[in-house]
This record gives structure tokens, C-alpha cells and sequence, in this order.
């Protein structure tokens, strides 16, 4: 039986996506996820990751 690929909604781009992982029933894709742990804490693009990751923590509708 061939299993259907379902598309998530990243936490960090906002793109659909097939693979990646949950956290906390929000999606990180495999992409996200990888250019994360490169990411210095010095980068430039640290805090954005920090900021979208914080959606997990706290819901808008909440």
C-alpha cells in the first residue's frame, strides 16, 4: 500500500513542506531545521529564528 505524503506548514518559512518534525504539534521543516543549527548566535538571522520559534511557546489566538 503506497502511503500519501502530507504537506506542513513550517513554523520558520511558511512554506508547505512534506519532511520534517514536529515540535509541540507545530512543524520545522528539514531545510529550517539545518540552516538553524549552522546559524551562529552572532548571525544576523539568529533573533528571526528565535522570534518564529517563539510562535511553538505562544499561540496568537491564545
Amino acid at each position: 500500500m503506497e502511503e500519501e505524503l502530507k504537506l506542513h506548514k513550517c513554523i520558520i518559512c511558511e512554506q508547505e513542506k512534506v519532511f520534517g518534525i514536529m515540535i509541540c504539534s507545530e512543524f520545522l521543516c528539514d531545510d529550517c531545521e539545518a540552516e538553524m543549527v549552522r546559524t551562529d548566535v552572532m548571525d544576523a538571522r539568529y533573533p528571526f529564528f528565535i522570534h518564529q520559534m517563539n510562535k511553538i511557546w505562544y499561540k496568537q489566538d491564545a
